[in-house]
Formats: C-alpha cells, sequence, structure tokens
C-alpha cells in the first residue's frame, strides 16, 4: 500500500537556501579586521567581560601613560594618544621606515550598564589595561531554589 505525502513546495526552497548560505560561508573565510584596515591612526584592542567588570587592553608600544587620554561618554570609551619620534632624521635619509609615528584615536562601543565613574586604568610594558566595573543591575544574580516543607 502506497502513503501520501503532503507536498510542501516552500520547503525545497527552504534548503535550497540552508545549501547556498553554506556554500558561501565554506568558499569565503571570514573576513578579520586588522588595525591597518581601520586606518593608520588606529590600534587594535581586545574587550572582554568577568563577572563583575568590562576590561579593554590595547597594545600601544612607544607611548608614554602621560600621552594617554581616555574618556567615556555614553557607552562609547575614546582611547587617544600620541607616538612621538624619539630620533631626529631626515625623511631623505631613510632607506626604510616602517614604525608609525604620530597621533591615534580609537572609539568603541561598550556594553551597557558599566560605572565608568569607578573606571582603573594601568599601563605596564606598553599595554593599557582599562577595568570598568559593570553595575550592580547587571550583574548576575544566584537564586537558591528551596524545596518545599510538606
Amino acid at each position: 500500500m502506497a502513503s501520501l505525502i503532503a507536498w510542501q513546495p516552500l520547503g525545497d526552497l527552504v534548503s535550497l537556501r540552508d545549501v547556498m548560505d553554506r556554500l558561501f560561508e565554506e568558499s569565503f573565510p571570514r573576513m578579520r579586521v586588522w588595525p591597518s584596515m581601520l586606518g593608520p591612526e588606529a590600534l587594535a584592542l581586545d574587550i572582554y567581560e568577568t563577572e563583575d567588570n568590562a576590561v579593554v587592553t590595547m597594545t600601544v608600544p612607544g607611548v608614554q601613560p602621560e600621552d594617554i587620554e581616555i574618556t567615556i561618554t555614553g557607552d562609547i570609551l575614546t582611547i587617544k594618544g600620541e607616538t612621538k619620534s624619539e630620533e631626529n632624521v631626515e625623511k631623505e635619509s631613510y632607506i626604510r621606515q616602517e614604525r608609525r609615528y604620530g597621533a591615534f584615536k580609537r572609539s568603541v562601543s561598550l556594553p551597557g550598564s558599566l560605572v565608568a565613574d569607578k573606571a582603573e586604568a594601568s599601563f605596564e610594558n606598553g599595554i593599557l589595561t582599562l577595568t570598568i566595573p559593570k553595575s550592580e543591575e547587571t550583574k548576575p544574580k544566584i537564586i537558591k531554589v528551596q524545596a518545599k516543607k510538606k
């Protein structure tokens, strides 16, 4: 005895779309953003969360801590600074010049509900670390489940 199956015309289209999406995802590697793609004045940074804080780290080689300015306006973090040349060499004397000098600026969005007034910044070995505490409302709350007494 033959069984009947209801025809679903859109079912084949959805599966075809899934196949095409998969084809494109596997064919083209995900594009990573390198600092050079952001412009000559941008430096790379990392942002991660802990249970109590959002932490931003940024490599700023050759920059003195007093040459860095950090501002948080709303949920936008802006880090500005300047790399100064140690030597005074004529431009025409260079055979190769790859190190960058001059001003840099980087602005990024931060996760919401941070307490910017209590942020702390430290600088060690060319790495800037900014720790911004989360507000109490956004910290995870642990709720214990208790069995009902009969």
